[in-house]
Protein backbone atom coordinates (compact mmCIF):
# COMPACT_ATOMS: atom_id res chain seq x y z
CA UNK A 1 0.00 0.00 0.00
CA UNK A 2 1.81 3.34 -1.05
CA UNK A 3 2.42 5.98 1.73
CA UNK A 4 1.17 9.52 0.86
CA UNK A 5 2.88 12.29 2.56
CA UNK A 6 0.77 15.35 3.59
CA UNK A 7 1.95 18.90 4.01
CA UNK A 8 0.16 21.06 6.17
CA UNK A 9 0.21 24.71 6.33
CA UNK A 10 0.27 26.03 9.59
CA UNK A 11 -1.50 29.77 9.66
CA UNK A 12 0.08 31.58 13.03
CA UNK A 13 -2.73 33.96 14.47
CA UNK A 14 -2.40 37.66 13.79
CA UNK A 15 -2.24 38.02 17.92
CA UNK A 16 1.32 35.53 17.92
CA UNK A 17 3.20 37.63 15.10
CA UNK A 18 2.29 40.60 16.71
CA UNK A 19 3.67 39.77 19.88
CA UNK A 20 7.19 38.67 18.08
CA UNK A 21 7.03 41.97 16.15
CA UNK A 22 6.75 43.92 19.71
CA UNK A 23 9.28 41.37 21.62
CA UNK A 24 11.70 42.38 18.94
CA UNK A 25 11.22 45.91 18.75
CA UNK A 26 11.63 45.50 22.26
CA UNK A 27 15.05 44.00 22.02
CA UNK A 28 16.20 46.53 19.69
CA UNK A 29 15.02 49.09 21.32
CA UNK A 30 16.71 47.44 24.85
CA UNK A 31 19.81 46.88 22.89
CA UNK A 32 20.03 50.74 21.59
CA UNK A 33 19.46 52.03 24.82
CA UNK A 34 22.36 50.33 26.52
CA UNK A 35 24.69 51.13 23.75
CA UNK A 36 23.52 54.95 23.86
CA UNK A 37 24.10 54.80 27.67
CA UNK A 38 27.64 52.87 26.86
CA UNK A 39 28.58 55.34 24.42
CA UNK A 40 27.84 58.26 26.90
CA UNK A 41 29.58 56.72 29.95
CA UNK A 42 32.64 56.37 27.47
CA UNK A 43 32.39 60.14 25.90
CA UNK A 44 32.10 61.49 29.64
CA UNK A 45 34.66 59.36 31.08
CA UNK A 46 37.21 59.05 28.64
CA UNK A 47 37.16 61.62 26.24
CA UNK A 48 35.06 64.95 27.18
CA UNK A 49 34.52 66.88 29.93
CA UNK A 50 33.08 70.27 30.44
CA UNK A 51 34.69 72.56 33.09
CA UNK A 52 34.16 76.10 33.63
CA UNK A 53 36.81 78.87 33.22
CA UNK A 54 37.67 80.56 37.00
CA UNK A 55 39.95 83.81 36.74
CA UNK A 56 41.56 86.28 34.64
CA UNK A 57 44.77 84.13 33.83
CA UNK A 58 43.88 82.84 30.13
CA UNK A 59 42.46 86.15 29.01
CA UNK A 60 41.35 87.27 26.18
CA UNK A 61 41.67 83.29 24.77
CA UNK A 62 39.35 82.57 27.57
CA UNK A 63 37.69 84.84 30.21
CA UNK A 64 35.88 83.75 33.75
CA UNK A 65 33.47 82.05 33.40
CA UNK A 66 33.81 80.72 29.99
CA UNK A 67 32.31 76.96 29.66
CA UNK A 68 35.21 74.71 27.75
CA UNK A 69 34.96 70.93 26.89
CA UNK A 70 38.39 69.01 27.83
CA UNK A 71 39.48 66.39 25.40
CA UNK A 72 40.93 63.31 27.66
CA UNK A 73 41.70 61.28 25.23
CA UNK A 74 44.54 62.55 23.15
CA UNK A 75 46.84 62.59 25.80
CA UNK A 76 46.17 59.02 26.61
CA UNK A 77 47.90 58.52 22.75
CA UNK A 78 50.74 61.24 22.54
CA UNK A 79 51.94 63.89 24.58
CA UNK A 80 51.55 67.33 25.30
CA UNK A 81 52.92 69.98 22.75
CA UNK A 82 54.17 73.32 22.87
CA UNK A 83 51.78 76.24 23.33
CA UNK A 84 48.82 73.28 24.21
CA UNK A 85 46.15 75.19 26.49
CA UNK A 86 46.09 72.35 29.29
CA UNK A 87 43.38 71.45 32.03
CA UNK A 88 45.15 70.54 35.10
CA UNK A 89 44.96 70.00 38.60
CA UNK A 90 47.46 69.86 40.82
CA UNK A 91 47.59 67.12 43.44
CA UNK A 92 49.18 69.12 46.06
CA UNK A 93 46.60 72.27 45.71
CA UNK A 94 43.76 72.23 48.07
CA UNK A 95 41.25 74.45 45.70
CA UNK A 96 38.55 72.40 43.78
CA UNK A 97 38.75 74.14 40.59
CA UNK A 98 40.95 73.54 37.55
CA UNK A 99 43.64 75.32 36.22
CA UNK A 100 44.23 76.22 32.92
CA UNK A 101 47.27 77.65 31.37
CA UNK A 102 49.10 77.12 27.83
CA UNK A 103 52.62 74.84 27.74
CA UNK A 104 55.84 76.78 27.13
CA UNK A 105 58.27 74.18 27.92
CA UNK A 106 58.90 70.75 27.36
CA UNK A 107 60.29 67.73 29.70
CA UNK A 108 64.09 67.80 29.95
CA UNK A 109 64.24 71.69 27.96
CA UNK A 110 65.43 74.27 29.82
CA UNK A 111 63.30 77.48 30.04
CA UNK A 112 64.25 80.82 30.26
CA UNK A 113 62.60 84.27 30.14
CA UNK A 114 65.01 87.20 30.01
CA UNK A 115 64.49 90.95 31.01
CA UNK A 116 62.52 91.53 27.61
CA UNK A 117 60.30 89.13 28.48
CA UNK A 118 61.43 86.62 25.46
CA UNK A 119 61.44 83.42 25.89
CA UNK A 120 64.40 81.08 25.24
CA UNK A 121 64.38 77.35 24.96
CA UNK A 122 67.62 75.80 25.81
CA UNK A 123 69.21 79.08 24.95
CA UNK A 124 67.18 79.14 21.08
CA UNK A 125 64.85 81.93 20.98
CA UNK A 126 61.23 80.99 19.93
CA UNK A 127 58.64 82.89 18.68
CA UNK A 128 55.48 83.14 21.01
CA UNK A 129 52.26 82.25 18.58
CA UNK A 130 49.77 84.15 21.02
CA UNK A 131 49.17 87.87 20.76
CA UNK A 132 49.80 88.75 24.52
CA UNK A 133 51.89 91.40 26.17
CA UNK A 134 55.34 90.89 26.88
CA UNK A 135 56.19 89.23 30.23
CA UNK A 136 57.38 92.07 32.54
CA UNK A 137 58.53 89.38 35.54
CA UNK A 138 59.85 86.04 34.16
CA UNK A 139 59.95 84.73 37.66
CA UNK A 140 61.70 81.15 38.68
CA UNK A 141 62.32 81.36 34.73
CA UNK A 142 64.53 84.87 35.03
CA UNK A 143 68.04 82.82 35.09
CA UNK A 144 66.56 79.66 33.86
CA UNK A 145 64.72 76.37 34.97
CA UNK A 146 65.48 72.72 34.10
CA UNK A 147 62.38 70.63 33.65
CA UNK A 148 62.52 66.69 34.92
CA UNK A 149 61.66 64.44 32.51
CA UNK A 150 57.57 64.33 33.53
CA UNK A 151 57.65 67.70 33.88
CA UNK A 152 55.52 71.13 31.84
CA UNK A 153 56.43 74.76 32.16
CA UNK A 154 53.20 76.67 31.84
CA UNK A 155 52.17 80.33 31.69
CA UNK A 156 48.95 82.58 31.21
CA UNK A 157 48.12 84.20 28.15
CA UNK A 158 47.05 86.69 29.96
CA UNK A 159 50.88 87.28 30.94
CA UNK A 160 51.34 90.05 33.18
CA UNK A 161 48.48 88.79 35.33
CA UNK A 162 48.78 85.00 35.87
CA UNK A 163 50.38 82.84 38.42
CA UNK A 164 51.74 80.03 36.65
CA UNK A 165 55.24 78.16 36.32
CA UNK A 166 57.26 81.55 37.02
CA UNK A 167 56.04 81.59 40.12
CA UNK A 168 56.46 79.18 43.13
CA UNK A 169 53.18 78.47 44.32
CA UNK A 170 52.09 76.71 41.10
CA UNK A 171 55.65 75.59 40.07
CA UNK A 172 55.82 73.24 36.89
CA UNK A 173 53.07 71.10 36.16
CA UNK A 174 53.70 67.92 36.06
CA UNK A 175 52.06 64.62 33.35
CA UNK A 176 49.84 62.71 35.94
CA UNK A 177 48.10 65.78 36.79
CA UNK A 178 47.30 67.07 33.19
CA UNK A 179 43.31 65.98 32.92
CA UNK A 180 43.51 67.17 29.08
CA UNK A 181 43.35 69.89 26.45
CA UNK A 182 41.35 72.92 26.09
CA UNK A 183 39.21 71.60 23.06
CA UNK A 184 36.25 73.15 22.05
CA UNK A 185 34.56 76.87 24.16
CA UNK A 186 30.56 76.40 23.88
CA UNK A 187 29.39 79.96 23.45
CA UNK A 188 30.18 80.79 21.53
CA UNK A 189 31.28 78.06 19.54
CA UNK A 190 35.24 77.59 18.83
CA UNK A 191 37.68 75.84 18.63
CA UNK A 192 40.07 76.74 21.80
CA UNK A 193 43.18 76.51 19.42
CA UNK A 194 42.30 78.63 16.96
CA UNK A 195 41.49 81.64 19.39
CA UNK A 196 43.92 84.60 20.07
CA UNK A 197 46.54 83.33 17.91
CA UNK A 198 48.98 85.46 15.29
CA UNK A 199 47.55 85.28 11.96
CA UNK A 200 50.82 84.36 9.68
CA UNK A 201 50.82 81.16 12.44
CA UNK A 202 47.69 80.17 11.52
CA UNK A 203 48.31 79.99 8.23
CA UNK A 204 51.23 77.40 8.64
Amino acid sequence: MAKHKYKYKVEVEPQVIKRRKIIKELIIWTLETVFVIFAAYYISFFWLEKTSVVGTSMQTTLSAGDTILIDKFTYMISSPKRFDIIVFKQSNKEHNYYDIKRIIGLPGETVRIDGNGDIYINDNLITDIVIADKMTNGGLASTGITLDDDEYFVVGDNRNYSEDSRFANVGNVIKDDIIGKAFVKLKPFTLINEVNIKKDETER
